[in-house]
């Protein structure tokens, strides 16, 4: 069955909630988890945890992805309540909030004495306002009595408290108490799984394992069944929990709810045969190692490689480390053992720069061996086998904990999968495994003398232990093998059998961006180009990504010329529902920090022959400044030919535009925005112009601002648009107008008119603001008639996707700018007081306007397919 067949029958297949604590990227377990269940044929749903403050909606692949705001409201209760103080309080410490306050309390006694005091002396024996001198002085005794009284039960109080706060500090075995979070996620996370109606629930690790309790439960009150598993990453009580809250809290909330999980399952037989004895469980957990997806394994060789990545030669010996940085990982051996290895290169696979990393970096460069280690960034899930398989040895130096003597880490299987030797630590299962297939060398936990030596056992007998790496280690290894038995549970304890497998669902899944009302993945979003890798030409192409164009750039090239392949990359502040298809996207919050710019330099000057920088902004984050400026040395000392991509607002010069445009947008912008985008205008032009760089625009009336550019035509996908709804048949014609935002588009000179026509029922208006990209689609192709802008004076990718789908297009053209593009593109050209007569001469002769809507599409066909824009790249590419 294919898969838009299976998603028909979306109704039919019984549901699933994968459920995890974290941010889901980059936890390889419960995404390969996620899809093998939708390749089995279950309606997935990811729910994890967001960074921001509102709920987030996308595709993976198949799988439904939200990830949950999570407060920290009973978190606080908790703490307020520990901070709180007696009711005696009130009275020890009456008035003074604070030891700020106590020091001013004293400030004023003591000012208080001091000029009574004074006033003692200068009156000697005599009476002052009728108060003897002997008296006043008795008066300063009794004061100053009473305020060190206050200030001793001050003290006091404050001694009571910091005892009542260490007592909250320390685990009492309420976990609610101890570790209040876990209650806050269930908060977050419970009404959303609700809201899914599941009927299994697979809860990933102990911080979910209360919500997969509670929610299952709930439901099954409110009349669902509900079935719910425990998914135990790890042996939760042999963890060295860094607080010991931690330590009590966690192993608590396990015993409390285990035993009311319909399964649990593990990743090592040794722990599952712990948790079936600790929690005297009816049955041994099924035993689910996370292992690589061996059928995607190869399809990414050559595309990435950590070699690469580190700038290193073939013949450089090269160690690596792939995954979770700390200290109990024991990496700091390898870099001390490094010291001893002076032909040796260790690329550190890292998500980004922990504590753990920066005393690492810091140990290497007391050992002198700074220069030797190279931090470079995770890939996709799919990709670390490929990725990882340019090394020699793959490391694994965990010291030995109670989890790392009775389990394989992940890491085994991907180096293997890579091909990979491994050099292990002699913790129990890790040192036995390797032991017995002989696929590697195993040292002393923590002995550098040691681990050098079995580096250099490694290195010799690479080739003989290569050999060992079997096809039955493979496939014992692998995540297809590994998650046969998850599927027969979850069919197991919920009574539930999908209707069929989807096996065209992929393994290679990239995530996509989604709007909360859209009901299926955005597939024409997605587009396809040649993911980079060994071709002549290796284009980047980013990182602004507007309308998705950048995407459909790289289709475009890629389908004309099969010498280039393509990485698209998308800087953004949010996971946003106009977000379109890219290879990568990058969290604009890491752009400010010194790791996600690094990080970006090692993506790119290694990697790219060519660069399609966009919108002038810089690719490596902040690093260099605010614009592609302060990027370019550093890509032209590695050689990366460079053009400059222009779209809009970044390049137009709002003075000039209004002074041609008596309708420009400019008159109508917010305060302060056209002077901010004069200086950018002028900036960037001052860049192309100084860069000597090819400049490029997307759209022509850019040809006045950038007159040494050339124009790549915007590009659509043809046939995503295309419908075969006549138009104009209807006696009552559908208008639509889509604003992304009215005065950028001259919204309000034309809307009146169009709700008086609405009102009078000559026209159907359909007014589309902050719709999804399906809606918005969809809408096109109901309509009859297209109103796109009165405000810029040129058509953009809306317009052309309307006319794709085949629809009369209303626009206000600059006529210079279409004669310097040398085109005459069959929009309906008029100005906003013309838009009337306009309409009335398409409802007149309504034959008329269905042949603009077919020579729209041919139009389309010629200039905005992709071949045109091909063709314009291609000086640039082939230079």
């Amino acid at each position: 069955m294919s898969t838009s067949a299976n998603r028909g029958k979306a109704a039919e297949r019984p549901r699933l909630a994968v459920i995890v604590a974290n941010g889901i990227t980059g936890d390889s377990r419960v995404q390969k988890t996620a899809l093998a269940a939708a390749r089995a044929g279950w309606d997935v749903t990811l729910v994890g945890r967001s960074t921001g403050k509102n709920r987030e909606h996308s595709w993976f692949g198949p799988v439904k992805v939200i990830r949950v705001p999570v407060g920290n409201h009973y978190t606080r209760r908790v703490a307020a309540s520990a901070k709180a103080g007696s009711p005696r309080a009130k009275i020890t410490q009456w008035g003074v909030k604070d030891k700020k306050g106590l020091e001013q309390l004293r400030a004023a006694h003591k000012a208080w004495v001091r000029e009574q005091s004074a006033r003692v002396g200068w009156m000697g024996d005599s009476a002052v306002a009728g108060v003897p001198a002997a008296g006043r002085k008795a008066w300063i005794k009794a004061r100053r009595g009473a305020h060190q009284l206050r200030v001793r039960a001050y003290r006091w109080e404050e001694g009571q408290k910091a005892r009542s706060r260490e007592r909250n500090k320390a685990a009492n075995g309420d976990w609610r108490h101890d570790w209040p979070g876990l209650v806050d996620l269930d908060l977050a996370f419970g009404p959303v799984i609700e809201e899914l109606k599941p009927d299994v629930i697979h809860a990933n690790d102990v911080t979910m394992i209360n919500t997969g309790a509670l929610a299952a439960a709930r439901l099954r009150a409110a009349g669902r069944k509900c079935a719910w598993l425990y998914d135990a990453h790890e042996y939760v009580a042999g963890v060295e929990w860094r607080l010991p809250v931690m330590d009590s809290a966690f192993p608590a909330v396990e015993r409390e709810f285990i035993g009311k999980a319909d399964a649990v399952v593990t990743v090592s037989p040794e722990i599952a045969e712990i948790i079936r004895s600790d929690h005297k469980l009816p049955k041994t957990p099924l035993v689910v190692r996370n292992t690589p997806i061996r059928g995607v394994i190869g399809e990414n060789a050559g595309r990435v490689s950590v070699r690469e990545a580190c700038g290193l030669g073939d013949d450089v010996p090269l160690l690596v480390y792939s995954g979770w940085i700390a200290s109990e990982r024991g990496l700091g051996t390898a870099v001390e053992g490094l010291a001893q290895l002076p032909d040796y290169h260790l690329a550190v696979v890292a998500g980004f720069k922990s504590d753990e990393l920066t005393r690492l970096l810091e140990q290497a460069t007391q050992l002198e061996v700074r220069d030797r280690i190279h931090v470079v960034p995770y890939v996709a899930q799919h990709e670390v086998a490929d990725y990882l398989s340019t090394a020699d040895l793959g490391l694994i130096c965990s010291k030995r904990t109670i989890n790392y003597e009775l389990s394989l880490p992940t890491k085994t299987a991907e180096y293997l999968h890579a091909g990979l030797p491994i050099i292990a630590s002699d913790v129990q299962t890790l040192s036995a495994y390797v032991r017995e297939h002989g696929v590697g060398e195993v040292f002393v936990s923590g002995d550098a003398e040691s681990f050098v030596e079995a580096v250099t056992r490694g290195v010799a007998n690479r080739a003989a232990m290569k050999e060992r790496i079997s096809d039955e280690v493979l496939t014992e290894l692998s995540w297809e093998h590994q998650c046969e038995g998850l599927m027969r549970l979850y069919t197991e304890i919920s009574g539930k059998t999908p209707p069929g497998p989807v096996p065209d669902a992929p393994w290679d899944a990239k995530e996509r961006p989604a709007s909360d009302d859209r009901a299926e993945p955005p597939a024409l979003l997605m587009g396809e180009w040649t993911p980079l890798g060994q071709t002549p030409v290796r284009l980047g192409l980013g990182p602004a990504n507007f309308a998705g164009q950048l995407a459909a750039f790289a289709s475009a090239v890629c389908r004309e010329r099969a010498d280039v392949s393509a990485e698209v990359v998308k800087h953004r502040t949010s996971r946003s529902s106009q977000d379109y298809a890219a290879d990568v996207y990058v969290d604009g919050r890491m752009l400010k920090k010194l790791d996600g710019q690094l990080e970006q330099v090692q993506r790119v000057l290694p990697r790219y022959t060519h660069l399609l920088a966009d919108a002038f902004r810089p690719v490596f984050g902040s690093l260099n400044g605010d614009s592609i400026e302060g990027d370019l040395p550093a890509l032209r000392k590695a050689g990366i030919k460079v053009a400059l991509l222009a779209h809009g607002s970044e390049v137009r010069h709002p003075l000039r535009h209004m002074e041609r445009n008596p309708y420009s947008l400019f008159h109508d912008a917010p305060e302060g925005y056209a002077e901010k985008l004069l200086a950018e205008a002028e900036r960037n032009r001052r860049i192309a112009e100084e860069s000597g760089l090819p400049v490029f625009v997307t759209t022509p009336d850019l040809l006045v601002d950038l007159p040494m550019a050339t124009w790549a035509p915007l590009v659509v996908d043809v046939d995503a648009w295309a419908c075969d709804q006549p138009v104009m048949e209807r006696k009552r014609p559908v208008v639509l107008h889509a604003p992304s935002a009215r005065w950028t588009k001259g919204t309000d000179r034309v809307l009146p008119l169009l709700e008086d026509l609405d009102r009078r029922k000559v026209i159907e208006l359909k007014l589309a603001e902050k719709l999804s990209w399906s809606r918005i689609r969809s809408l096109v192709q109901e309509a009859d008639i297209v109103i796109d802008q009165f405000a810029v004076g040129m058509y953009g990718t809306f317009a052309v996707e309307s006319m794709a789908a085949g629809k009369p297009v209303i626009a206000y053209l600059d006529s210079a700018s279409v004669e310097l593009a040398g085109v005459n593109p069959p929009i309906i050209d008029v100005a906003p007081d013309g838009l009337g007569e306009a309409l009335e001469r398409l409802l007149d002769d309504r034959h008329a306007a269905a042949r603009i809507g077919i020579d729209s599409v041919e139009y389309v066909r010629t200039q905005h397919d992709g071949t045109a824009t091909a063709a314009a790249l291609a000086s640039f590419l082939d230079s």
